[in-house]
């Protein structure tokens, strides 16, 4: 009878023991993939925001860089990783071109991905050098074109499938002109030759070429969203400049892997917001040129959604792929 006692609980103390000791999330630090390598603007505002978001979860947010092949190497990381929220996505609109741009990927875009938070939105900024005193405008740079066509060379930072590629073949469609693409390794190298007069125009997100840009040395004659950024007011849009209803915009968000708790999304998102919300994050935000996003999953959901949607139209219309 004893023996059969003890054998009871023992039996219902392993039974209680995953609930006796099961901790509520998060127990342990959150490990957020970035797609780039440290001090790019993902990079950036991963830490940025992923530091706020670790103070209100009580746990680190570790950003681990995981570059290549544009982003999908982390994507696949992430995608295989346990669905439990330890393990993030700091997703760019770089993903939603990815899916049509590769011929074939190591994850499903679409069912391997959880939403979690839209983090920021940035234009595109369209610039010149400062010695060509003609080019004063979008106007003015659409106008040359016109007039010559296929002799302007416009420096391509990255492969085709970069948002600022993107967004020059649609000023190229859109504005009837023709030019010439000269392609770099990165933004860096395509500004270092804007700078140096070896193209006539180029484009970038805003924070990699802010500072060059406030310091005099590139010249922004346009900014892709449909309103003008806070932090370059002077520039008009391309809108503006005779392209109504030209919109190209980069965005950030957070993905978990498919399948993680919906309860353990809904702290994450909260998270997500109040950090989004912190004075010194947006400040930070603005400085950059960014804007910060927030809301719901379902929200951001639906914005990855569209764009993949919108730019897989562009990349099969321009017959693009991946190197």
């Amino acid at each position: 009878m004893l023996r059969r006692f003890r054998a009871t609980l023992i039996l219902l103390a392993a039974a209680l023991a995953p609930a006796a000791f099961a901790q509520p999330f998060p127990a342990k630090p959150v490990r957020l993939v970035v797609g780039f390598p440290p001090g790019g603007e993902s990079d950036i505002i991963a830490r940025l925001v992923g530091q706020k978001m670790g103070e209100g979860l009580g746990q680190a947010v570790v950003v681990e860089n995981r570059p290549g092949a544009s982003g999908t190497v982390a994507a696949a990381a992430v995608a295989k990783a346990p669905a439990d929220g330890y393990t993030l996505f700091f997703v760019t609109s770089g993903h939603a071109v990815n899916t049509t741009l590769f011929a074939s990927l190591p994850y499903d875009a679409a069912k391997d991905f959880a939403a979690v938070s839209g983090i920021a939105a940035m234009p595109v900024v369209v610039m010149v050098n400062p010695a060509a005193a003609q080019r004063t405008s979008l106007s003015a740079l659409i106008a040359e074109a016109r007039a010559n066509p296929g002799k302007l060379n416009f420096g391509a930072p990255g492969s085709g499938g970069t948002l600022p590629s993107l967004a020059a073949e649609m000023l190229r469609t859109q504005a009837k002109i023709e030019f010439a693409t000269i392609g770099y390794k990165g933004a860096a190298p395509a500004l270092t030759a804007l700078l140096a007069g070896e193209v006539d125009f180029s484009l970038s997100t805003v924070p990699g070429a802010i500072g060059q840009i406030k310091a005099g040395k590139l010249r922004a004659i346009a900014v892709t969203s449909l309103a003008r950024a806070a932090v370059l007011p002077e520039v008009a849009t391309v809108a503006e400049q005779g392209l109504p209803g030209f919109e190209v915009i980069g965005w950030f968000g957070l993905l978990a892997p498919a399948g993680t708790p919906a309860a353990v999304i809904e702290r994450l998102n909260r998270e997500a917001n109040q950090a989004l919300r912190a004075p010194d994050v947006q400040q930070r935000m603005r400085d950059l040129g960014a804007a910060s996003l927030g809301g719901t999953p379902e929200a951001f959901a639906r914005l990855i959604g569209d764009e993949t949607a919108r730019w897989g139209a562009v990349v099969r219309r321009l017959g693009l792929k991946a190197d």
